[in-house]
């Protein structure tokens, strides 16, 4: 089914109203919470997650990071020199195009993400404790379909971009 047809199909209208809110919010702690249980210097949202791509995509190029993440390259280019200023982020000459930087994280990035990301699992380990045992079930048995929309997510996106 193509992204018209399941506009017109009122049942997966109605799931997506149903988890859309949920999902947000869940993003949102994740995006507000973790830097400063980590113990770590605050990192504005943003900067947050152009740190995580970075992560997950090392020697990335600042235009490729900025239309992965919808944002302007602008804002990118200023996120990366704070992260390069902070020691999280280095940049490096790309060897098939002298002209153009790829970006590769630092260890203290990498030490850092990984602190972030127990702490967020002490929050979720938290907040999943004050649930029954099938819905701490439920919620680990939807993680491959969880990151199976986010990759239908991104791809929506970028093909929407052209």
């Amino acid at each position: 089914m193509d992204g018209t047809d399941a506009v017109g199909d009122e049942t997966l209208l109605r799931e997506a109203r149903n988890l859309t809110p949920a999902l947000y919010a869940l993003g949102r702690v994740l995006r507000l919470r973790g830097v400063e249980e980590a113990g770590l210097a605050p990192l504005p949202p943003s900067d947050l997650e152009v740190l995580r791509q970075i992560l997950d995509a090392p020697g990335i190029g600042v235009g490729t990071l900025a239309q992965q993440l919808g944002l302007h390259a602008s804002n990118v280019s200023t996120a990366v020199r704070g992260l390069v200023g902070q020691g999280l982020v280095r940049r490096e000459r790309d060897p098939h195009d002298r002209r153009a930087v790829q970006l590769f994280p630092t260890m203290a990035a990498v030490q850092g993400m990984a602190m972030i990301e127990q702490a967020w699992a002490e929050i979720f380990a938290d907040s999943l404790a004050t649930l029954s045992g099938d819905q701490r079930a439920a919620l680990t048995a939807a993680g491959p379909a969880l990151r199976a929309l986010a990759s239908a997510l991104r791809t929506q996106r970028n093909a929407a971009r052209g």
